[in-house]
Order: C-alpha cells, then structure tokens, then sequence
C-alpha cells in the first residue's frame, strides 16, 4: 500500500512542476528592521555554493544587503574562534552542528538512521520508540561513526599543476597531477592528528588543500521516535508544506587533550573552540538565513546534451530498477517486524534518489532547462565567434560527440551499479568475493590475505541486516529488468535465453552466499581452495560474469571517454568565465564546506497557488491517520498540542515545525545548522521542494527551496516530548531580536 500511495501521489503532483564566540553572542538591542532590498535584486544575489575562506568581498556585501550582521571573518578565521568551527561533517554524507560547550551535536533524524537502527532491536526498538540518554553512562558508543571539522583550506593550484603543459596527453596530465598532489598531501604542514586532502574546484581548474580533524568517537544521545523524526515518511520527501521534526542527538569526545581519539572509556565530552547558540526567536519572511554545509555534488555547468542525457536517458533507467526494489521490499517491511528494522535504512535510501530522479527529471522538463542551456550555448558560440577566441570554438561540437560515445557504456555503467552492487544484495556479496579473487590474481597470497580479512568485517555487517527471503525476488526481478534494458554489447552470456525465475531459485537454494554462515565457509582455506570453492558456488559464478563485464568492457570505455570529457568541462568551465565575466559562478559542489545564504521567503509552484514559509503543529495533527507508519502521531504529541502546552516555544498560540529558505542546498547538506544575521541557530536544514529539485542540474531561484526544521521545534521535543531538558540546559539560548 505504502509503494502505490506514494506512486499515486506523485503522478497527481506530475503535472506541477561582530565576532560570534562560544563566550559571547551579538545580539541587538531593537528589533530587526525588514530590508528595502527588492525582490527582484535579492533574487539575483541568492543562490551558490560559495567556499567560506573566499567570502570578504561580494559575498560579504551581498549577504549584508539581504540583513546580515556578521562579518565574514566571523564566519571564517583560522586565527580566532569562528562559525566554521561549529560545523563538521557527519559521518560520511551529512552535515552537523556543536550546540554546547560538551560537544553536544545536532544532525537530521535521516542522517542519523543507520545508526540508530544499528542500535535498534525488537525489544528496543529506538526507531519506533526513541531514545533519550539520561546522562553521560547512557550514551550509546557508535563504531565507526565520526565528525570532522575543517581547520584550513589553501589555494595549491600552481603546485598542482608544477609541470604539466598542454602539449601532455590527458593521461600523462592526470598522473603528473596526482603525483603533484600526493606530495602536497605527505608535506602539508600540519599537526599528528589532523589529516591533509586536496580536492579540485571549478571542474579542475582550481585545486585546495584541506586540512581537517577527524574525531573518531561519536557517540548517540537522543533520538525522537520515527513518528516525529520521518513523520511523512517517503509521501511528504521533498514536498510542501512538510512537518517533520527530522533531527537526532549525538556528542563527540575526545581524548584528555582535547584531540581526536579512538573510543575509550577515558575519554571526555569534546570542548568546541565555537559552539552554535540558539535563537528562541523563530523566523518570518524575508529574514536573512545563512547555511554552512558540505553539499555533496551537483553538476552546473554541463551542457545541454549533457543534462539531457541525464534527465532523458539514465534517470529513467535508475527509476524503474528502485521502482521495483522498492515494491518488493515495502511488503515485507509491511509483514515483519525483524525485517523492518533491518531494512529501514536501506529502504529510506532507495527511495530517497528514486524519488529525487523523478522530480529531478519533470523539474528540468518543467523549467524548460535544456532550452535554456541551450539559449545560453548559442549566446557563448555567437561571442567566441565575434571577439575570434578561436581555442574554445570546438568546445561544444566535442561535448555532442562524446556524449553520443558515451551513452550506451554510461547505461550500461548505471544498470550494473543499480543492480549488482546496490539493490541486488547477494551480487553485492559476490562483487566483494569477484574482489578477492581479483586480489589473488594480480598480488599473490599477501594480498588475498589483507583483502579477505577486509572483506569478511564488511560481511559481518552486512549480513546482519540481510535476509535471503527478501533478496531473492529482489534478485528475480531486477535481474531480468537488467537483460532486458542493458544494451546487447554488455548483456552477459548467462543472461541471455533465461528462465530467471529457474535460475533465480536455484541460486537461492544451493549458494552459500545466502548466509554468513556460507559465506565464511566459502572464504576459509587456502588462496587455491577459496577460489576453487567460489567458483563452484552458483550464486558467485552467476555474479561473477556481470562483475568481469562490468571490470574488463563498461568500467575501462566509460573511463576512458570520461577523462576526455572531463578534459573538456575544465576547459569550457574556463571558457564560461572568461566569456561571461558578469556572471556568477561558484565551484559545483564536491563535499567540501560551503556557505550560502538567503531568506525566509515562500514560493508559486504553479498558478493560482501560494506556499506560505512557516508550517505549524496544527498541520501535523490535519495530517494525522491513526496507526498508519507515515502518518502516525504519538499520543503524548497529541495531548501536547490539545493543551497548547508548547512552553517557550511556542508563537502566539502556536508550536512551529519547519521553514523554508531560498538557500542552494543539495545532498550532503543534511543536517547543515541554519542561522539568523547574528550567526544563531534558527533550525537543521533537511531537504529540498519537488518543483526544485533539479537545482543540482539547473538552478531556479524563483522555485528553488530548502525546507528545515525549525529549532524551537526541536526543543519543544526534547523538552516536552522527552523529558530531557539536561540536554537544554547545556545550550546557551538567546533572543535577538528583543
């Protein structure tokens, strides 16, 4: 039922398309005045994913236009406490917030569901219940999980690029490149426990050296039930107007001098050099936002025939296999309770990019995306002919000729990864295994020995949340959509002429790669034997041919021709900027930390119809089906709003839930903290609108909206849900605009 609800959903919506120290806070001592900016102008200046050590300048004026207070420097000092220092990166794709002087750490409830289920069982079940740790002794200790701060970022693009000239070949530029960078890496200067990367900017033309502080011990403190934390669940993802109280409770420590340390029992609450305090005072429209995030991808500057080949021929591809996966793991989620837990971090990633896709998709289509990238390809083509800068003149022709190479290796490239190594659990188990006799053949017994010992740990995991009754129709379908839409070039010899419902029974009744028990059995021997064994395993030989495919044809064509494309995005992104010198343009997202800011303000999806930016706890109970798994309320919520009972929190009678800002947000910045012009805490930033989702492709700013929750709202939780005001009384709680 859950599957076709949301399905059915979607296809109605298709037609749609001062310095600020852990000491002291600035605050004002009048209201805030509402800014003269025009909306027409504020629009211009919104939007971008800007590098927060490059903000003096522009940034800075701009954001002081749209109400800002704080410098740029409060923003980024590596000489003096500033707001970076509150904002590390959570786990390995969201973004988090320090919020008290014992490292307390505020991320979004999705960002913090693998962990949360990992902690889960049937008889505690913090999914379904929640989870408040009383004090310190009931934290829950997380293997694995960690939170990284940003120390520094340096420009090293002219040691980058030592010694490359344009007359190399492309291979030769990239390993010259690479050798440059690692040893930029091993001589940063930098302390014993921070850690040295250098990522590329502006599709390779700039290159930063980051240094970072990986605190290894983060450990779980609170969590709201999955009836406030997902309520919605994936029917509201990415809609409007949205009520979800999406934020979990976590603290990082560290060891007796403040660094990072691997869990111990001696270590201590980690003391922030900046921790976030907390604005009681709510939002209204227009007021400045800033967000400080590590948004993880997004690709601008393609090309028309680029995006085209996204939204038209790969997103549909990706869609129909999740489409299916999700079907059948729904109904048994549905059906047991074990399994639901085991699955609902799985299935909540599934579903969170199929729908994503989809919306992506119409959102291109409904903007008119293409026919303007387009429009604005024509205008570059008629100035470079004009002013005779010849070196860009084939520029555009060789996008239309490599992508037109590419496409059937890039289908092919995604179909596997959707269904062998993602969605396909036991063809994910023997990827690892194809991995391992890999490992033997070209490094001998040394290498078998360290890879088997690194692939049997991930097994442990894996097969915890596994179950063979679910992966095997998954396995039947997903298979035969595979032959079925993967061009002929790459389509296995045992997946031609099959009965895969046969085939796909006969795996499942005689491969060990059903259990770890099997599998281990598989794995133990000798290098000889281990292989002898997997290849006598019907599941892994099955396996195995799609994984030489995809290793020996799609992966090596699809490198290839990517290098050279790369090649000519980094010379276009070049070009965009020397032939538009007006424009804005900041880096495409890479996960690294970025700033971007812009106001409270709703939007017009469609004619005749206004989103309003403030959503409410009335919309939670209008919303309210009981018993249902999305709409669901907790009674104790319920009683809270009948009485009004909602504190200092509330407004005017009131309890707000989430906002919506024009912010350029994407993927990774999950969790980002949202704050007011003083640099407060106003809410966590968790997800983007429908009719805005293909900003990753092509930014909107008139549609364009991140949604977040509202911070009072998660106090109001914690307080008056939970109980757990000790976590309150760490956090230092202001009003600036009284």
């Amino acid at each position: 039922m859950k599957y076709f609800k949301l399905y059915l959903f979607i296809a109605a919506l298709s037609f749609v398309s001062c310095k600020t120290t852990q000491e002291t806070t600035k605050v004002v001592a009048e209201p805030e005045k509402a800014s003269v900016l025009s909306d027409a102008k504020a629009k211009e200046i919104q939007g971008g994913m800007w590098i927060p050590s490059l903000l003096e300048g522009m940034n800075e004026e701009e954001m002081k236009l749209l109400g800002s207070k704080i410098s740029a420097k409060d923003i980024w000092d590596t000489e003096h406490p500033s707001i970076k220092d509150a904002v590390a990166i959570f786990g390995g794709g969201c973004t988090s917030e320090v919020v008290s002087p014992k490292g307390l750490l505020l991320t979004n409830h999705h960002c913090g569901y693998s962990t949360i289920q990992s902690h889960s069982t049937v008889e505690h079940d913090y999914l379904k219940n929640g989870f408040w740790a009383k004090d310190h002794s009931e934290e829950l200790v997380s293997p694995g999980l960690k939170a990284t701060f940003i120390i520094r970022i340096d420009d090293v693009t002219s040691q980058v690029f030592n010694g490359v000239k344009d007359s190399m070949d492309e291979v030769s530029k990239m390993k010259l490149i690479n050798q440059n960078i690692n040893k930029i890496t091993k001589s940063a200067d930098k302390e014993a426990w921070q850690t040295a990367n250098v990522k590329s900017f502006y599709k390779g033309n700039k290159y930063y050296l980051i240094i970072t502080e990986v605190y290894k011990d983060v450990r779980m403190v609170g969590a709201p039930p999955t009836s406030i934390g997902k309520f919605g669940s994936d029917t509201d993802n990415w809609m409007w107007p949205r009520h979800t109280g999406d934020f979990s409770v976590f603290r990082i420590y560290a060891d007796a001098n403040n660094h990072p340390a691997e869990y111990s029992k001696d270590n201590v609450p980690y003391k922030p050099k900046h921790f976030l305090p907390i604005s009681l005072d709510g939002v209204e429209e227009n007021d400045f936002n800033l967000i400080l995030g590590f948004p993880g991808r997004t690709n601008e500057y393609l090309p028309a025939v680029g995006v085209s080949q996204i939204v038209n021929v790969l997103n549909p591809a990706k869609i129909k296999v999740r489409e299916n996966a999700l079907k059948i793991v729904d109904e048994f989620m549905k059906a047991d309770e074990k399994i639901r837990i085991q699955y609902a971090s799985k299935y909540a990633g599934i579903a969170n990019y199929w729908k994503k896709w989809i919306g992506e998709d119409q959102g291109i289509h409904q903007t008119h995306g293409i026919q303007k990238k387009k429009d604005k390809e024509a205008k570059f083509t008629q100035i470079i002919n004009q002013k005779g800068l010849t070196q860009y003149q084939s520029l555009l022709p060789d996008f239309e000729r490599l992508y037109k190479d590419i496409e059937q290796v890039a289908l092919a490239r995604d179909l596997w990864i959707e269904v062998a190594y993602r969605n396909v659990e036991l063809l994910n188990f023997t990827f690892s295994a194809y991995q391992l006799e890999m490992a033997y053949k070209k490094g001998g017994a040394q290498a078998f020995e360290k890879t088997r010992e690194r692939i049997l740990s991930g097994y442990e995991s894996k097969y915890k949340n596994y179950s063979a009754k679910v992966d095997q129709p998954v396995f039947e379908s997903l298979t035969r959509l595979y032959a079925q839409k993967v061009p002929k070039d790459y389509l296995p010899e045992n997946m031609k002429g099959v009965d895969f419902s046969k085939l796909t029974a006969d795996i499942y009744q005689n491969s060990k790669f059903t259990s770890l028990k099997g599998v281990k059995e598989l794995l133990s021997g000798t290098p000889e034997e281990v292989i002898k064994k997997l290849n006598n395993d019907k599941g892994y030989a099955f396996g195995k041919e799609l994984h030489s495919i995809f290793y020996n044809k799609i992966e090596p064509k699809y490198q290839k021709i990517t290098l050279e494309l790369n090649a000519i995005q980094k010379k276009y992104m070049k070009a965009l900027m020397e032939v538009f010198p007006n424009d804005r343009f900041y880096p495409d997202a890479n996960f690294t930390l970025r700033a971007n800011y812009g106001r409270v303000k709703g939007y017009e999806p469609r004619d005749a119809v206004l989103y309003l930016p403030n959503t409410y706890l009335k919309g939670v109970m209008e919303k309210y089906v009981p018993g249902d798994y999305e709409f669901d309320v907790p009674e104790k919520l319920r009683e809270l709003y009948y009485k009004k009972d909602f504190g200092v929190y509330g407004e005017n009678g009131r309890m707000p839930v989430n906002f919506l800002g024009t912010n350029h947000t994407t993927g990774g910045n999950s969790g980002s903290p949202v704050m007011d012009a003083h640099g407060n805490l106003l809410g966590l930033l968790f997800d983007g609108t429908w009719e805005g989702i293909m900003s990753d492709l092509y930014y909107d700013a008139d549609i364009v909206r991140s949604i977040s929750v509202d911070i009072r709202y998660v106090l109001f939780v914690m307080d008056k849900y939970a109980g757990a005001t000790h976590l309150i009384d760490e956090m230092k709680l202001v009003h600036p605009k009284k």
